[in-house]
This record gives structure tokens, sequence and C-alpha cells, in this order.
């Protein structure tokens, strides 16, 4: 638990994008318990008048830590934290911002999966698999403020955008731009240096949201996952190619009424089977694919 002393949690080195602006990066694979859950980046922001975070990581420990890592920078209150989509590797640290009083804003579409059964389903796993960094004294934290689209705010010297893009990774997807620093912190519509999870997402609106976070023009691209971009037209490639084999290799199998379990060893992964979370995600993303695919065939 985040409290019990004899558990050794994984430093947090915050890495600087921007003046104002800051991040700390997870490691590349699955949350696990080698990992102690930290397998995502979080991002804050040092204002005039107080600290903007945005996601706030896996487990209510990493939570802590990352309010620790803060403290290491700037001793200004934490007024805020935007959640840029609710899957459990982003948001379940809320629960140590809630109690220094930090308010939560979030889309309203990530509503119906916190109050909903999948919500409640994927924090039963987590407790089984990361005890007892997620157990039974962690909650799920919902947004003080739902949005309802995209939205800004300034905070003593910063401008904050809010930019409502999903459905595409996740329903909720937002975006988050620091004008001033010319960062912008994408969530998981960007991965890199691993396999994304893809689940049932909508991979064809996910690719076309790529184009839109490319029209924004960051300077740098603070990822859900993978280390900060600097080129974000060069790095959006690996998420980009990955979706779209999926998709062609699917859509191909649904074309050829050929079975998912066929289809899928058919499937040449070479190009993808030596990236980390490839074990864990691949098989998953390519049966959601399957599944999208043969939805899309019959919307036609």
């Amino acid at each position: 638990m985040a409290g019990d002393a004899s558990l050794v949690h994984p430093a947090l080195k915050p890495i600087q994008v921007g003046t104002h602006s800051w991040y700390v990066q997870g490691e590349a694979g699955p949350a696990s318990l080698a990992n102690a859950g930290y397998n995502s980046n979080a991002g804050f922001v040092v204002t005039g008048d107080g600290v903007v975070v945005i996601d706030a990581l896996g487990t209510p420990a990493l939570g802590e830590a990352l309010i620790a890592a803060i403290r290491r920078v700037t001793d200004q209150p934490i007024r805020r934290v935007l959640v840029t989509h609710y899957h459990a590797d982003h948001f379940y640290g809320l629960q140590a911002f809630k109690a220094v009083g930090a308010e939560v804003w979030a889309h309203r579409s990530g509503r119906e999966y916190i109050e909903g059964e999948e919500g409640r389903a994927r924090l039963e796993q987590r407790r089984r698999d990361l005890d007892p960094w997620v157990d039974g004294k962690t909650r799920l934290i919902t947004a003080d403020l739902w949005l309802e689209g995209d939205t800004s705010f300034r905070l003593g010297d910063i401008s904050f955008e809010m930019i409502h893009m999903g459905p595409a990774h996740a329903p909720d997807d937002m975006v988050v731009v620091v004008r001033e620093d010319g960062v912008i912190y994408s969530g998981d519509i960007l991965f890199i240096g691993r396999i994304p999870f893809v689940g049932d997402a909508d991979s064809k609106r996910w690719l076309t949201t790529m184009d839109r976070l490319l029209a924004l023009k960051p300077g740098t691209l603070v990822t859900g996952h993978g280390p900060a971009s600097t080129d974000p037209a060069r790095d959006l490639g690996l998420t980009r190619d990955y979706l779209t084999y999926l998709r062609t290799e699917m859509g191909r199998a649904v074309s050829d009424f050929m079975p998912f379990d066929e289809a899928y060893a058919r499937t040449d992964w070479r190009r993808w089977e030596k990236m980390p979370a490839f074990d864990a995600a691949n098989r998953v993303n390519a049966y959601g694919t399957y599944l999208r695919m043969e939805q899309e065939a019959l919307d036609r």
C-alpha cells in the first residue's frame, strides 16, 4: 500500500521539456509487479499560481511518488489534475492528489467507464495482479468537473487548452496544449517504443486523430508511453503503421471469412514481436480489430 514503508517504489525523475513543463516516464512494458505498475507517463506544468498535473499514473503509491517528484521542482500548491483518459494506468494515482486538495478535470465520455462495470472489473483485475500496489483501499476517483467538449483556462501566467480527440484510443481522449512552451501532452494517442494498446478502440478514427494532433504543430509532444518527441511527424509512424497493419490484415481475414484464430496464426508479426508489450497486447489488439473490421463491413 502507498503508506507501507516496506515497499520500495521506483524513483520518479522529472524531465523538463519546456520553461514550465515537465514529465515523468514509465517503463516500456505492461504494468506488472516487477515495475510496480509504473508503465505510463504523467506531466506537470509549474505556473505562477500553482501546478497543473496531466494524468496521475497507475497506483496510489505512484500518485504519491509523482507529488514527491513535483516537490523537488516547486513548492507551489497543486491546483488541478487533467485526465487525458480514464484508463487504469493513467488515473489510479488520483487518490494521492485528492488528498492534497487538487481538483480533477476530465471529459464526460470517461464517466461511463468509471461508473460502470468495465471500470469495476478492471479494478478487480488490478487488485489481483498488482497487489499490494493496488489493493482493497484503492478507489476509483471520479472527476470534479466533467467537460462537455474543448475548454481553455489560464492559471498564473500560463494558458492551457484541453481538446477532445476521442473516440480514438479511448472515448474520452483529450490532449493538453501548453501554448507558452509549445508543448502538447497527448495521452495515449501516441505510443513510442512499445506496442500500442488498441483493444476495442476505434482504430479508423484513431488514425484520423493523429492527423488532427499533427495539425496543432507541437514543438514537443509528451506521449502517454515512451519518451517525449521533438519530431512528432516521425514518431507518430510506429502507432500509425501498427494500426494500419492490424486493420489491413484483420480486414483481409474478415473479407475472406477466415476465423480469427487462423487469421492470427497466418499473420506475419515479425516487425512487432520483439517490441515491449507485444506478448501482453498484440493478440488482444488483433482480436479487437478483427471485431471492429467485422462491424465496419456490416455497416457498409
